[in-house]
């Protein structure tokens, strides 16, 4: 089976590669390709998986549309070339045009609904559409089909995954000594378009007030103000999923960060215009995740004091967290079958809208 895959974001390397692992042990023909954004290529750098940049994200709307059409005119090009089985993606854009045209089939991969722009220029090509059962936006019926999981269980499942200690050797962290992961975004993404997160004199009274508590490690897509820069994250962003599993608290304006802090039983404090609904779910089922909007920072820090003030912080989470990982399911053992069982796989392992409806999925 010939396989592409469209990596263009740097959670969809996390996403997609233990699954190409074992595709590759199968036999079967893995091709990837890239989109130059923030730190997608040196993540598939460090993970040695080889692949093709066809494009560099750009700002706004202009350049967004502009590297749709660079970006998908090459690809044509390389399914001309290895004219694969089955494409797929995380959000679909590029895949979808390409094999809509190609007659080949493309998987979408989805969990952001406030991706307006992107999913009304996917959804209406894509073969399908493949989304958490907790996604709450709109989807052709005919094309939409949903599974018990989140992105992050793919590469964060305890099946796939184990914190390793010696990370704290590396962070300069002695075991039991509480430290935060903060995380700043620089909304540039599609999605992002009219989106905001901290104000910066907030960013800088949160992190202040974290040190008093522990160290600080700040995670950002973009420049940090001169009074932070001192807690820049200080080791590859390959390391970060260990430093999170070890991690008293994230806070910080990225969803997808905010739900593998709590798949990993770690507490987040999520601040955006716009939640998720696998963040929703992750906060109104498991109570792990708190969601702020740009306009309630204030009362994002006074959870934060909260959260600080439980002494069992760390036990309260596991337990919940187990709770979660009992309702889920090894997204990238799934995402396995999904494809080498295509086209049955999609009834066979999914459910579809109406079943969600319904019935309660956890």
């Amino acid at each position: 089976m010939r396989i592409l895959i469209d990596i263009s974001h740097p959670a969809h390397v996390h996403f997609f590669r233990n699954a190409i692992g074992i595709w590759q042990s199968h036999n079967h023909s893995v091709h990837l390709v890239s989109r130059d954004k923030d730190i997608t290529l040196a993540l598939l750098r460090a993970y040695q998986l080889a692949n093709r940049c066809l494009s560099r994200a750009g700002k706004g709307k202009l350049d967004l549309l502009c590297e749709l059409f660079v970006h998908e005119t090459r690809l044509l090009g390389v399914v001309e070339r290895i004219r694969p089985d089955i494409m797929l993606q995380i959000s679909g854009l590029f895949i979808s045009h390409v094999g809509a045209m190609r007659n080949i089939p493309s998987i979408t991969f989805t969990d952001t609904e406030m991706a307006v722009l992107s999913n009304a220029l996917t959804f209406p090509f894509t073969t399908a559409v493949v989304t958490p059962t907790c996604y709450e936006g709109c989807v052709p019926p005919s094309r939409h089909f949903l599974y018990p999981g989140y992105h992050e269980l793919a590469y964060l499942h305890p099946d796939r995954f184990s914190p390793d200690p010696s990370i704290l050797d590396r962070l300069g962290i002695t075991e039991g000594e509480p430290f935060f992961v903060v995380r700043f975004v620089s909304w540039g993404a599609v999605h992002d378009v009219g989106e905001s997160g901290f104000a910066r004199s907030v960013k800088v009274e949160m992190v202040r007030e974290l040190s008093r508590h522990g160290r600080v490690f700040i995670t950002s897509e973009g420049r940090l103000p001169p009074e932070l820069q001192e807690y820049r994250f200080p080791i590859p962003p390959e390391y970060m999923h260990h430093v999170l599993a070890y991690a008293l608290l994230c806070i910080g304006e990225s969803a997808t960060m905010a739900s593998e802090a709590a798949i990993l039983g770690t507490p987040a404090i999520f601040v955006s215009t716009s939640p998720r609904g696998y963040t929703s779910e992750q906060e109104r089922v498991y109570d792990m995740i708190y969601t702020f909007s740009h306009l309630q920072q204030e009362k994002a820090l006074t959870k934060m004091r909260e959260l600080l003030s439980i002494e069992n912080l760390r036990e309260v989470w596991r337990e919940k967290r187990e709770r979660l990982l009992g309702d889920k399911i090894d997204v990238t053992g799934w995402l396995v079958r999904l494809v080498e069982e295509y086209p049955e796989s999609l009834n066979a392992l999914c459910f579809r809208p109406s079943f969600v409806r319904t019935h309660k999925v956890s």
